[in-house]
Formats: structure tokens, C-alpha cells, sequence
């Protein structure tokens, strides 16, 4: 709950922010196209999305449940888990409903503010899990190479600001994004082929100068996620290099396994979106509604997937989940 009001309280500073300023009342409403090249077959292309959302919400509603109401699940792994539930229910909510609503019932107009608040959550809180991924790594590396001192280097006020930082970079970072834009005019179509407001979607329709935009927009992509995947590698390495000096074969096993469900998760969050930015980017021979699907896909499919991977592969979170269930 504390995540949705906050995003709550977000969106209001960045409307009375927006509307103050007096760019506004030259720029008109967009058109989201939904799927281009699919236009016949977008109503059955929102029912797996909204399967994908409904169990977005559902299961990240239920990790945060569980670990809130069960004191023994209080501990640096399972928080940074309930932070990536929250951030995962966040960016669903951001992306989905407009997006049916696109594909389902042909509600292709939305607000010029009200795109660049969609467009900002959605990027921001796509930062904010990719460093929530990073403390998690942080969290499996410590567990594994340093576990009699694991409660100490990561106690509660650890947690706390790792979580603030992990906020913080992602609001710092993508609030230029709106900004920016400020400057940009649009003389032609406002025609956005998407089925919501991407960042370089929308830059693309400007008419005037954007280099400024693109350039700031890579440079984010390339910092957030190079910096990232480089931190997780480096812990994994580090990971990899304490288990093979670990004697026996079941020991070793044991180890890989706990980082089984969060290896799972980063393949999830990062193939995808490493695919769909350089296709987006670079790729101007895959079709475009492949990338559009694989857009909107990759920002409801981990928030879906990764309470599963959790549940199936964490057995405290199993155990809880099959008891919140009555199921022995």
C-alpha cells in the first residue's frame, strides 16, 4: 500500500508541475495506435495481457502480504523481495490498464500530461527494479561468501537506504525525461505506435531539435543498465569463485541453489529488455508490432513471472503461500 501511495502522491506533483508550466497549451493529446499491423486481432492481444496483469497483481499482492504479516520473513532477502513486488505492481499498473484499454475497447487518445506521467513511472520504476535486482545480488554474494556476518553487514538500516538510493536514482535520473520534453514541438502527427507512451516514441514525433533527448535517454539506458549488469556480474563471480573452493559436490549444489530463483528472475527482467531496447534502436528490419509486443510484454511479464519463480523456488515463501491457501 505505501508504494501506491506514493506513486499517488508522484503523479500529483508531476501534473501541477505540468500544468503550471505554459508549454502545455500548445501541445495537443496523443493517439495510441495499440499494435500496428494488427489492428484486426488487438482485442485477442489484450486478453493474455490482462491474464499477464491480473496475475501481476495478484501475486505481488501476496508477497507483500506474506512477507508482511510474517515476522520470520524479515530478513535482507525476503525485504528486498517485497521491494521488487512493490516496484513490479507499480510498473503494471502504469502500462496495463491503458494498454487494454487501447487493444480492448479502442480508448486510443490520451492526454499530453497524463502520457508523460505514464511515461515517466514506467521508465523510473524500470530503473528502480533494476537496482532492486542489484541489492538482491548484493544480498546472495554476502549470504554466500561472507553468511557469519550476512545480519550484521546487512541489517535493517542497510536495507533502508540501499532501498532509499535505489528510489532516488530512478526519480533523479528519468524526471528529465518530462522535462525535457518541454522544449520539444510537435508540428505534425501526434501518432504514437505504441500501446503506451514510450519515451522514444513520443521524441520521435517532434518536429524540432531532439538530439538533446536522445542522447540523454541512451546514456541513461547504457548507465542504469551497464552499471547494473556489471554489478551483478562481478557478484556472481565472486559468488561462482567461493563455491568451487566449497569441498563436495551436495554443499556446492546447495549453494547454487539459493541463487536459483534470483538468477531466474534477472533473465527475465534484462533479456527482454536488452532485445527490445536494441531492436528499438538499431534493429530496423524487425517488423515494427514485433517490437511493440515485445515492449509491452516485457514490462508485464516479470512483474507476472517473478512472484512464480519465488514461490516455486523459494520453499518459505511455497510454505506460506500454499498455508495462506489452506492447501497441505
Amino acid at each position: 500500500m505505501t508504494s501506491v501511495s506514493f506513486s499517488s502522491s508522484l503523479s500529483k506533483i508531476l501534473v501541477m508541475a505540468l500544468n503550471n508550466s505554459s508549454w502545455r497549451l500548445r501541445q495537443p493529446s496523443f493517439f495510441l495506435t495499440g499494435i500496428p499491423g494488427l489492428e484486426e486481432s488487438q482485442h485477442w492481444i489484450a486478453l493474455p495481457l490482462g491474464v499477464l496483469y491480473f496475475l501481476a497483481l495478484v501475486g505481488n499482492v501476496t508477497i507483500l502480504f506474506i512477507i508482511w504479516t510474517d515476522l520470520s520473513l524479515h530478513q535482507p532477502m525476503y525485504l528486498f523481495l517485497a521491494m521488487l513486488a512493490a516496484i513490479d505492481l507499480v510498473l503494471a499498473s502504469s502500462t496495463a490498464p491503458k494498454a487494454i484499454a487501447v487493444l480492448l475497447a479502442h480508448a486510443h487518445e490520451i492526454g499530453y500530461t497524463v502520457c508523460l506521467i505514464q511515461m515517466f513511472f514506467i521508465h523510473a520504476f524500470s530503473s528502480m527494479e533494476s537496482g532492486v535486482l542489484v541489492a538482491m545480488a548484493l544480498d546472495r554474494y554476502v549470504a554466500i561468501c561472507h553468511p557469519l556476518h550476512h545480519s550484521t553487514i546487512l541489517h535493517l538500516g542497510v536495507i533502508g537506504r540501499i532501498g532509499m538510493a535505489v528510489l532516488v536514482r530512478g526519480l533523479v535520473l528519468l524526471l528529465p525525461f518530462p522535462i525535457l520534453l518541454q522544449g520539444l514541438i510537435f508540428c505534425q502527427a501526434t501518432v504514437i505506435g505504441h500501446a503506451y507512451c514510450e519515451h522514444m516514441a513520443v521524441v520521435k514525433l517532434a518536429c524540432s531539435e531532439t538530439i538533446v533527448n536522445r542522447a540523454y535517454g541512451l546514456a541513461v539506458a547504457l548507465l542504469v543498465a551497464g552499471l547494473d549488469v556489471l554489478a551483478i556480474a562481478i557478484s556472481y563471480a565472486l559468488i561462482l569463485q567461493a563455491v568451487l573452493r566449497v569441498p563436495g559436490g551436495e554443499a556446492r549444489l546447495k549453494a547454487f541453489s539459493t541463487c536459483g530463483s534470483h538468477v531466474c528472475v534477472i533473465l527475465v527482467f534484462y533479456v527482454p529488455g536488452i532485445f527490445s531496447f536494441l531492436t528499438h534502436r538499431f534493429g530496423h528490419h524487425v517488423p515494427h508490432h514485433i517490437h511493440v509486443l515485445l515492449a509491452t510484454l516485457y514490462l508485464l511479464v516479470p512483474p507476472a513471472l517473478n512472484p512464480l519463480v519465488y514461490a516455486v523456488k523459494t520453499r518459505q515463501i511455497r510454505q506460506r503461500v500454499l498455508r495462506a491457501f489452506y492447501i497441505k
